[in-house]
């Protein structure tokens, strides 16, 4: 369609005929030759008073004559073959017009022409070439854009036939900022209504693409605009609570979709949207529900823990940082909100004299520390044998930064409950260590735990 807009403007400005313009880059070479091989003695008459200059004597300044695009041009009046009455044409209008002028004044004329335009700038030359480009009235070229859309939308080419949509949308704009300006000529109330036609269907079509396109955004705005044009416009009803549908404000779909039918009731498509609606609604409501009961489980399940620990005289304290456990933590089992449930601990074994470690995810109340040696030692990584079920003593650490020992057959709750033991971020740390070694890893403790206390 470039193509031929460029063919159009070509031959409406009569480009390749108007004798003003095409013979203006010939007239300039044949001029330029003739002056360079002139003597300047040898001037005719014609220049006589065009390139007079005084020059008195003793004076460093001199007054500048015309320069050689101005003696180009005016020579070329001179020289032009007499006709047969005796008397020489006329220059063509575009060059008359420049005659006696200077070069920047003749460049600056051609800067305004879009033809010569070196710098953009706001001219009526240049909005009148735009106008060139689309042939017929606003209304006539809108016309036609929206139909050029309506084939593309019958394709499925939605891209392109929002694009077509599109510019008759400007056109018809920018036909409304003209009469806001009170611009041009009045026109009649009918041929206005024609075009407000044209517009509203532009963009309730260009909505039917944005909506395609799943521009579901850009979707209302169009609708909206069109039923500020005409508020019955029941196609944009339809596609705007599409769209707000699909953008998950149920309210604004079911209000759009609502007001479609009060003007329509029998619209198959708005009461297709209205059965989606209600649909979407029941979904959002029973995920709502879920949400709103899992949320009450929760808070149920943290006051039956917190009144399990509290009923056993369990003490705990979380830090500011406490370690990643993921979705360890203490819980009642086999049901979290059940209070007569045991209790379940995330449990680390500490081997402080080798620097490893071992995780017990679910250490229950019930359980005695040997039961859960009894699988994890000897160690992998123990070369000497040191670790083993009956070969190891096991710590834990009181409030008060002692220690006290865990017997394998004792009970995890009873160890929690028998003394001045904290769980700490929800997590039980057990000290494991050879009996050969356990006395000096117990004063080691001791001293660090004393220098600890005295540097802090």
């Amino acid at each position: 369609m470039r193509r031929q807009a460029g063919v159009l403007v070509s031959s409406r400005l009569g480009l390749f005929s108007n004798p003003a313009i095409a013979p203006l880059p010939k007239l300039f070479l044949q001029e330029q030759n003739t002056i360079t091989k002139m003597k300047i003695e040898e001037l005719p008459d014609s220049f006589s008073e065009s390139v007079k200059v005084s020059d008195p004597p003793n004076s460093s300044e001199q007054i500048p004559g015309p320069d050689l695009l101005t003696q180009a041009i005016n020579h070329a009046a001179s020289k032009a073959p007499p006709n047969q009455d005796g008397t020489r044409p006329e220059l063509p209008p575009a060059m008359a017009e420049m005659r006696n002028k200077s070069t920047q004044e003749i460049l600056d004329d051609l800067n305004k022409s879009p033809l010569f335009m070196t710098d953009l700038e706001e001219n009526d030359d240049l909005e009148a070439l735009k106008a060139l480009a689309y042939e017929g009235t606003p209304e006539e070229v809108a016309a036609g854009f929206k139909e050029r859309g309506n084939e593309c939308f019958k394709m499925r080419d939605w891209a392109n036939a929002k694009e077509f949509y599109k510019k008759g949308i400007e056109v018809l704009l920018l036909e409304v900022r003209k009469r806001q300006r009170k611009e041009g000529e009045e026109k009649d109330a009918e041929e206005v209504q024609r075009e407000i036609g044209i517009l509203e269907a532009c963009l309730v079509n260009r909505a039917a693409c944005h909506l395609e396109l799943k521009n579901y955004r850009a979707c209302t705005l169009d609708c909206g605009s069109a039923l500020r044009i005409n508020g019955r416009n029941v196609k944009a009803f339809y596609r705007s609570s599409k769209a707000l549908l699909a953008l998950g404000k149920i309210t604004e779909a079911d209000d759009a979709c609502a007001r479609g039918l009060v003007i329509d009731p029998e619209n198959a498509a708005l009461k297709g949207v209205a059965r989606d609606i209600i649909k979407k609604n029941e979904e959002v409501m029973a995920r709502r529900k879920r949400e709103l009961e899992r949320e009450q489980r929760k808070r149920l399940e943290e006051v039956t823990l917190k009144t399990a620990l509290k009923a056993r005289g369990i003490k705990t304290r979380k830090t500011a940082q406490p370690p990643e456990m993921e979705d360890a933590r203490i819980e009642l089992v086999p049901d979290p909100v059940d209070p007569t449930s045991t209790l379940s601990f995330p449990t680390v074994l500490l081997y402080p004299l080798h620097l490893e470690s071992d995780f017990i995810k679910a250490f229950n109340e019930t359980e005695p520390l040997g039961h859960h040696l009894s699988y994890i030692l000897p160690l992998p990584w123990d070369k000497e044998g040191l670790y083993t079920p009956t070969g190891v003593e096991c710590y834990m650490e009181t409030m008060t930064g002692g220690l006290i020992k865990v017997g394998r057959k004792v009970s995890l709750l009873k160890v929690l409950t028998s003394g001045n033991i904290e769980v700490i971020d929800e997590v039980v740390k057990i000290f494991v260590v050879p009996k050969a070694k356990a006395d000096d890893w117990v004063q080691e403790f001791k001293k660090k735990k004393a220098s600890d206390k005295a540097s802090g």
